[in-house]
């Protein structure tokens, strides 16, 4: 784990060096979940931009981007926003720099100006609102899969989901330190935060031995994991279609692989 501490001290300590902080939301490895807030605010203090990588933190935990200030972020949906893989991303720059036609940016001409998009002349007209940020037209199928999916988060609510999700994890959590206690040697190692403001839907196991054995078997027995380098299993039970039966079954499942 890093600590927030370590993080604010760190951009103090360069901040007469610093232009920009690029962090990401949440560590993709042991599924910490960063305090956005905070680094954000820290980058603005010493004078620099903030800008977040959300891969893994869309649609699992709590982002209020606007009233945080962050300035930039973005993300896939691949992952909790269930778009599948190649499935449209998504980008936030803040309110603030909307409308600066000034600022360095990747203009294309789907973001230009309505009006003279079509004269094709060398000036870059943005238009003052987010869809100045546009490069080019949206691939409207996969549009089309990703409104699907965020209608669904909108209908059971942001709120909702990270609670169960939390539950979920946490009861998860449960389920493995009983694994470890109950063996006759400890195999399991949670390198995720125990904390709920430090965590989302995954947790990351250490496994003390036989990591990749665990999870080729975990993969025969239906369970669909991911696997890490040197030894870490991620697991994430997620609260649109994750039972916590189904966390009960995986406990049964990996205590009996590893006693196998």
């Amino acid at each position: 784990m890093i600590s927030t501490e370590d993080i604010l001290d760190t951009i103090k300590k360069h901040g007469n060096e610093t232009a920009l902080v690029l962090f990401g939301g949440l560590n993709y490895y042991n599924g910490q979940v960063f305090d956005m807030h905070a680094i954000c605010k820290a980058a603005h203090e010493v004078g620099a931009y903030c800008g977040l990588d959300l891969a893994h933190a869309a649609g699992n935990v709590p982002i209020e981007l606007h009233d945080w200030k962050v300035d930039f972020a973005c993300w896939c949906s691949y992952k909790y926003l269930n778009s599948g893989p190649g499935g449209v991303a998504g980008a936030f720059i803040h309110q603030k720099h909307m409308a600066d036609g000034s600022l360095p940016r990747l203009a294309g001409w789907w973001g230009h100006d309505k009006e003279n998009r079509f004269k094709m002349e060398k000036q870059f007209l943005p238009i003052p609102t987010a869809e100045g940020w546009q490069l080019s037209n949206a691939p409207v199928l996969s549009m089309s899969a990703h409104k699907a999916s965020l209608d669904i988060f909108k209908d059971a609510g942001m709120h909702n989901l990270v609670k169960k999700g939390r539950s979920l994890s946490g009861y998860l959590l449960y389920i493995l330190d009983e694994i470890n206690l109950n063996a006759s040697e400890k195999i399991i190692d949670v390198i995720t935060p125990r904390s709920e403001n430090e965590r989302g839907c995954q947790v990351s196991m250490l496994m003390q031995r036989d990591g990749r054995k665990i999870f080729d078997a975990l993969l025969k027995e239906g369970v669909i994991s991911d696997w890490r380098e040197p030894n870490v299993i991620r697991i994430a039970p997620v609260p649109l279609y994750n039972r916590f039966e189904e966390i009960y079954r995986f406990g049964e499942i990996i205590q009996s692989v590893i006693q196998s």
